[in-house]
């Protein structure tokens, strides 16, 4: 699978409480979380994000509470990628389960600016600075990671072999 988007970029330890506030973790719905995703730290990010958008930060993305609210309201805001240099462990866990591609590559992080058009093979982990034309390779997902990021997470993933 090839994603590609613009790229909002954010600094270390983005933590859960900044891309969900606690505030609106009283809904389950996908939508109304996307609706105030990262307004704490970028209050136009639901304005600016199109679907297809790339999120890149530097360490410890998101840090903080193990809620999934947090991968949630980014996918259903409309990113397809995120790119950091290191991720805090139970926000990588929590991303696959609901099917949001992530990746680590801090040379891709210093190589990438806010505004920046970026396309990936996730499949190959190569990411493609398409603004400057400079490639990085991140470590892709074993395969069967990539099964349930492909299905849109791991509920789906198991659906999808009950039905086999």
């Amino acid at each position: 699978m090839t994603v590609r988007g613009n790229v909002h970029k954010y600094a270390s330890n983005v933590d859960t409480d900044v891309i969900i506030p606690a505030r609106y973790l009283n809904t389950a719905s996908a939508e109304e979380l996307a609706a105030h995703c990262m307004e704490d730290i970028d209050a136009d990010f639901v304005r600016k994000v199109k679907k297809g958008d790339v999120i890149v930060a530097e360490d410890n993305f998101g840090c903080g509470s193990s809620r999934e609210h947090a991968p949630i309201a980014i996918k259903a805001s409309g990113v397809s990628l995120v790119i950091a240099n290191t991720f805090a462990r139970i926000f990588y866990r929590n991303a696959i389960n609901i099917g949001l591609p992530i990746l680590e590559c801090p040379e891709a992080v210093k190589g990438i600016r806010a505004g920046d058009v970026v396309s990936c093979d996730l499949a190959e982990g190569v990411i493609r600075n398409e603004t400057t034309g400079k490639t990085f390779r991140a470590q892709p997902f074993p395969p069967f990671i990539q099964k349930i990021i492909d299905a849109g997470g791991l509920l789906n993933s198991l659906r999808q072999k009950e039905t086999r």
